[in-house]
């Protein structure tokens, strides 16, 4: 009885627990404060959301009658193998490290942390990357590395509240600027806006990942020169973000851990169109303002399109290193340009000012995406993975019958 209710529980769990959230945003947004980024009890919300359905996956995977060849790596390792109690649950939904503006961690991770065995089983996976964890070793010291992010929020605090005032988003759909500046200029000053905006949010999950490092939570592990790392929930990578040469890659770097989030509830068990529902899941999850909709709406192109460009034309690019370095500039500068592009919705929340936006570019990426898909399709990532387990099935179908009729041979002989 119990499995049988575990099969639909998280499922349950998902829908009450996102419609809860949407419920309160839709209150605070429409009821309270439209357009105010404030603190409020949205934010932390929002977290917990994702911890609340991480862990009801988590304990499907983990007590429910699904056949470990079902799993993947990553869902085996989170796999809950029995059930939290109430002070456990509330203890990693509810820990003050996290509580305000996270980041998500998975439950197995949290309680390794509390239970002190994380720094035996990350020593013992790769201890100096060759001594597989025999030579023991003293508990890193996550100084370093909390001192080294605070100094990142110290910058970048310092970088936001110096620039956003004069490089701001919203000057870009001004209709003297529109109307008296060269149409390169307006890329160029939104990829500076944008630019000025994003240190608001390098403060924010560096220091809430420097204060889970002080508490001596995200060891992951060493380098391979025997240096500790501490970015088991570190939720960004600057520079990876800043010098990012596709769509995915920027989106891999942003806001990791909530990118993990998505990619474990929805869009490795979503059955029809993954990329569409994660994307559709995410704006969801930000909230009810329409710009995060046509933001995310947006994205699913540029996803598509980029997509399709990757496994098109690149391959012609990597026939030497400077054809290889100029595909490199001329993805990097159309990355930023298309990340740009994509959130000027999700800054300025309304539908008004966004269509107004993307009217003043004549929707040309919109329409450029449209064209490179029609164009360069490209298979979905599921539909490649299975056609290699074919072909690897085919093969060793063609191996086996070979080995058979050997068989016949030497028998007959």
């Amino acid at each position: 009885m119990i499995f049988a209710s575990l099969e639909h529980m998280h499922k349950y769990c998902f829908i009450v627990t996102l419609g809860y959230l949407i419920l309160c945003q839709i209150t605070r947004v429409y009821v309270f404060d439209y357009g105010m980024y404030s603190a409020d009890f949205t934010g932390p919300m929002m977290v917990i959301t994702q911890k609340i359905t991480s862990m009801a996956f988590e304990i499907h995977d983990g007590l429910s009658k699904r056949r470990e060849g079902q799993l993947t790596p990553s869902q085996k390792y989170l796999a809950i193998s029995r059930m939290p109690s109430l002070l456990e649950y509330l203890s990693y939904n509810c820990n003050f490290m996290g509580i305000l503006a996270g980041p998500t961690c998975s439950y197995n991770d949290y309680m390794a942390f509390m239970e002190g065995t994380s720094y035996q089983r990350r020593h013992q996976e790769n201890a100096n990357g060759k001594e597989n964890g025999k030579a023991k070793k003293p508990e890193p010291s996550p100084k370093r590395a909390v001192v080294s992010k605070l100094c990142t929020c110290a910058i970048s605090l310092t970088t936001y509240l110096s620039l956003y005032r004069l490089l701001p988003v919203d000057h870009s759909i001004d209709e003297y600027f529109v109307s008296t500046t060269p149409f390169y200029l307006q890329v160029v000053y939104l990829y500076l806006a944008m630019l000025a905006l994003r240190p608001k949010y390098y403060f924010v999950w560096t220091l809430a990942d420097a204060i889970n490092n002080a508490a001596g939570f995200g060891f992951n592990g060493y380098d391979t020169d025997g240096s500790p790392r501490w970015d088991l929930i570190s939720n960004l990578r600057i520079l990876d973000i800043e010098f990012a040469t596709s769509f995915k890659l920027f989106l891999d770097n942003w806001n990791i851990q909530t990118a993990q989030w998505l990619k474990r509830v929805c869009y490795e068990r979503c059955p029809v169109n993954p990329t569409t529902a994660t994307f559709l899941l995410s704006a969801m999850w930000h909230g009810v303002y329409p710009g995060y909709y046509l933001t995310f709406v947006t994205g699913i192109g540029m996803t598509m399109a980029a997509r399709a460009v990757r496994h098109n034309i690149r391959p012609y690019f990597l026939v030497s290193d400077s054809h290889k370095r100029v595909y490199d500039v001329i993805t990097w500068a159309s990355t930023q340009v298309a990340i740009c592009y994509t959130v000027v919705p999700f800054v300025l929340l309304a539908v008004g000012p966004s269509l107004k936006f993307y009217s003043s570019w004549y929707f040309c990426l919109h329409l450029l995406c449209l064209l490179v898909v029609l164009v360069l399709p490209v298979k979905s990532r599921r539909l490649q993975a299975r056609a290699k387990e074919d072909a690897a099935q085919d093969e060793q179908r063609d191996h086996s019958s070979t080995d058979n009729n050997c068989n016949q041979k030497d028998k007959s002989t």
